[in-house]
């Protein structure tokens, strides 16, 4: 019988292309590797959200609107944080981590209103000012100096910012129900605890990539698309 053939590898993959210049997918890829090699921190910046699930869980529409918004402001804005810390390599111990946290609370409340609508609009108020939280902590910088930053870092490439959000959104939030179901159908796990568990190992994946988000729109403030692109396109050295 004849061994099947399989196509040659055509060499090594060129390197990650630099922040300024990185696609919605490449940005989707360092995140799992960066939460791989953090997967300990990772699952921290998950707890919150995940204790959050699974109080959520069984809530009436009218109860998650009066409780969620409030409650959520604080769980997603320590786990930003958090994500924040792990990429920009700076402590928690920082002067920089209480105005952080109250940039984060200050841009989270709007999102639950924004998001009962359609998720979509949550999201693009999110990738217009979300990066107040890490330009506070990486830059040292106050509140209302956060909020002018986040809203320059949103506007430097709204398209990729969005677009960036929205794919991580959607991958999270398939992969959660996907896995909470499963978690739920097995053993006989609870709906809490389903729920609980696929928030603590997926919700990550969101915080973790909006950090590097961050670091995207850094590099991309001042540039015009035809530039970003023109460095996309540049051959890259395999070698590296």
């Amino acid at each position: 019988m004849a061994r099947p053939r399989y196509p040659k590898s055509s060499g090594p993959l060129p390197p990650p292309l630099a922040p300024v210049a990185r696609t919605v997918g490449q940005l989707v890829a360092e995140t799992l590797k960066l939460y791989g090699e953090h997967w300990q921190a990772g699952l921290l910046v998950g707890l919150p959200p995940a204790l959050l699930s699974g109080l959520a869980t069984g809530f009436s529409r009218a109860e998650t609107l009066a409780i969620v918004p409030f409650v959520g402001a604080v769980a997603a804005t320590a786990s930003f944080v958090m994500a924040s810390a792990i990429v920009g390599g700076v402590s928690l111990r920082s002067r920089a981590t209480v105005p952080a946290a109250i940039v984060g609370v200050l841009v989270y409340l709007p999102f639950p209103f924004l998001a009962a609508v359609f998720v979509l609009p949550g999201l693009a108020w999110f990738a217009l000012i979300g990066l107040a939280v890490p330009a506070a902590l990486n830059e040292s910088l106050g509140v209302g100096a956060a909020l002018k930053r986040g809203l320059a870092l949103g506007r430097a490439d709204y398209v990729h910012a969005l677009g960036g959000l929205a794919t991580l959104t959607m991958l999270v939030f398939v992969t959660q129900i996907a896995v909470a179901m499963t978690l739920q159908g097995y053993a006989d796990n609870s709906e809490r605890i389903a729920a609980f568990l696929a928030g603590l190992v997926l919700s990550p994946v969101l915080f973790l990539g909006a950090a590097l988000l961050y670091v995207d729109q850094v590099a991309r403030v001042g540039t015009t698309r035809a530039e970003r692109l023109a460095v996309r396109l540049a051959p890259r050295d395999t070698a590296q």
